[in-house]
């Protein structure tokens, strides 16, 4: 299980502090949410501060992009050769076309599916995304209870996934922690993104430790 903390939930006034931490105690990516304040009611990080980030840390970046005008976003951020970028299916009329132009610049495309989106939306993106992230909350804020309908999907689209022999991570968002994690796992999942679990808590290292089900 890989592990990525959700810079959200990180403490913004000592970001490089918390940044260093989580990377000292394990993780494998930084997940960082975009918000524009249309698609989702909240605002986070822009490019300037990515880019600070980029430079503190050996981490690859995971950026989620929770946005209506994509292709604005995207070209934002390509200068800063994140690891992944992902954006809404809700949020793209020509999510084929988005997904070959992110590959085109050298960066991971990956997909994100709301809580209410159905599997089904996503079978004939398959060959063209190498990630697909299902929110387990409503996007926009941190700290929300996880929905369990989440391990259906989480299952029905490693079903999907492994029909097509195709390599793409599950990654999931949203109530992540350590009660759930081997769950998560079992259903299928390779990715998890926690961020007031592990922010919220007094040793990084044990709440990541927890989330690889290393024990």
């Amino acid at each position: 299980m890989y592990v990525a903390p959700s810079l959200l939930s990180a403490n913004f006034l000592n970001l490089e502090k918390e940044i260093k931490a989580v990377e000292e105690a394990g993780a494998d990516l930084l997940h960082i949410d975009v918000m524009d304040g249309y698609f989702v009611p909240n605002f986070t990080f822009g490019p300037c501060v990515i880019e600070k980030i980029s430079n503190i840390s050996n981490l690859p970046l995971d950026v989620h992009l929770m946005v209506e005008d994509v292709k604005k976003f995207v070209d934002l951020f390509i200068p800063l050769k994140p690891k992944f970028i992902s954006f809404h299916m809700e949020a793209e009329k020509h999510p084929i076309r988005m997904c070959e132009y992110i590959r085109s610049h050298g960066i991971h495309p990956a997909i994100v599916l709301n809580p209410h989106t159905l599997i089904s939306s996503i079978e004939y993106m398959i060959e063209f995304v190498d990630m697909i992230l299902l929110m387990s909350v409503n996007p926009g804020f941190g700290g929300q209870s996880f929905l369990n309908f989440t391990y259906e999907k989480i299952k029905k689209l490693r079903e999907m996934i492994d029909q097509k022999n195709a390599k793409v991570f599950i990654e999931v968002d949203g109530g992540v922690n350590g009660l759930n994690a081997s769950d998560l796992d079992n259903a299928g999942t390779d990715i998890l993104v926690a961020g007031s679990y592990i922010f919220s808590s007094s040793d990084y290292k044990t709440s990541i430790s927890s989330l690889k089900l290393e024990f």
